[in-house]
């Protein structure tokens, strides 16, 4: 991990210090990790309203004439099933069908189209649209020009309704507002969306006026039972809803086919990036497929840990189990204790070839020790989306 001095710090590193955060290198930025605690601000965001600062995102604008189209000839989603004002998950693929990022468009008109990516991909995905835009249409990094605040769970639409900010919107759906914080009227852009699997929204104030929004936010929820939540609360939430992270469940080598993220993937498109590659896989079929696993045991999967194949280990439920003489069929991507299921859960690559499927049990190699885990289709927990 690189020193805190060479990170590049967001709008809110003073407000988050005086709230006593943790900080951790993320995608480059120095980040708060938590302030309370994580499960603390897992639970709070389950059953009240949390606060997130994920202002390291990448934002870049895709403006010209003929914007729109372009970005639905590289991207992989279709945006042209959306209409202005809606936003939609989509990727950035590469030649090898694998994902360069996985991003938010915010579909402003046929000439402006907004994108939210992932903080350490934002330049590549800049970079790979910026060379072949055609002739004015021109894609900016904006990385710096605005903050994303979320406010997730289920008393958010109170939190922003206190702010006469705007919440009546369909999910995925944005509206661009400017309510009076601290006297000042402050422009901002806020869409039903979120990583949590709650009702929630994020709010995308200037970079200026970052501290004011977030200030306000924090007064609203923490009056609501609320906290402010770190990235810490942000893994486990998005754990539990099985929702892909960039460099995990997705990357470069890792196929939207894989990843079980191919219904962000607009097929009968004659052109996006990756296309031909993964096109031919799906046909195909994948040499792996991304599942849920539950522990039945005690103990926690975590990332990286093998998985091995049914009956590996003997019982595999005594706590001195081990796991020598089973075949490896897979892999952890993430894992970690549901606080809300109060298990052990991860989410996993499995070979198809090895045959199994949802029901099945597998055994997880937690340092040399037999876990045994059932394998579930997420979300480990009910949506409230």
């Amino acid at each position: 991990m690189a020193q805190t001095n060479e990170l590049l710090e967001g709008p809110l590193t003073e407000q988050h210090r005086e709230l006593g955060a943790a900080f951790a290198e993320f995608g480059g930025w120095n980040m708060p990790v938590s302030y309370s605690g994580t499960v603390a601000e897992h639970n709070a965001v389950r059953n009240a309203v949390g606060v997130f600062d994920v202002s390291h995102l990448g934002k870049a604008l895709v403006r010209g004439p003929g914007a729109a189209e372009f970005v639905n000839a590289t991207l992989t989603n279709d945006l042209g099933k959306i209409a202005p004002g809606k936003a939609q998950y989509t990727m950035c693929g590469n030649e090898t069908g694998g994902v360069v990022d996985d991003l938010i468009a915010y579909l402003v008109s046929d000439e402006e189209v907004f994108l939210v990516p992932n903080a350490a991909n934002t330049a590549a995905v800049v970079a790979a649209l910026s060379a072949v835009a055609p002739e004015g249409v021109h894609v900016t990094d904006q990385h710096r020009d605005y903050a994303v605040l979320a406010v997730q769970g289920p008393r958010s639409a109170e939190v922003l309704q206190a702010l006469r900010m705007p919440t009546e919107m369909e999910y995925m759906a944005f509206v661009d507002a400017a309510p009076v914080i601290d006297g000042s009227p402050c422009p901002v852009r806020v869409c039903r969306t979120g990583y949590t699997g709650e009702h929630g929204y994020e709010v995308l104030p200037t970079w200026a006026d970052a501290p004011a929004v977030f200030g306000a936010l924090l007064r609203e929820v923490t009056a609501r039972d609320g906290l402010p939540a770190g990235l810490g609360a942000r893994d486990t939430l998005r754990t539990e809803m099985g929702y892909a992270l960039h460099g995990h469940e997705l990357s470069p080598e890792i196929t939207p086919n894989q990843a079980r993220t191919g219904w962000a993937v607009g097929w009968d498109k004659p052109a996006f990036f990756g296309r031909d590659a993964m096109v031919a896989e799906k046909a195909a079929g994948p040499a792996r497929r991304l599942y849920g696993l539950r522990a039945t045991g005690r103990g926690i999967p975590r990332e990286g840990c093998a998985v091995l194949a049914p009956g590996a280990g003997g019982e595999a439920s005594g706590p001195n189990t081990t796991t020598e003489g089973g075949a490896q069929i897979g892999v952890c991507t993430s894992g970690t204790f549901s606080p809300t299921a109060q298990v052990g859960i991860a989410l996993a690559f499995l070979d198809t070839s090895s045959g199994v499927k949802k029901g099945d049990t597998v055994v997880v190699d937690v340092r040399g020790r037999a876990l045994p885990c059932e394998v579930v289709l997420p979300p480990f927990v009910e949506s409230h989306v």
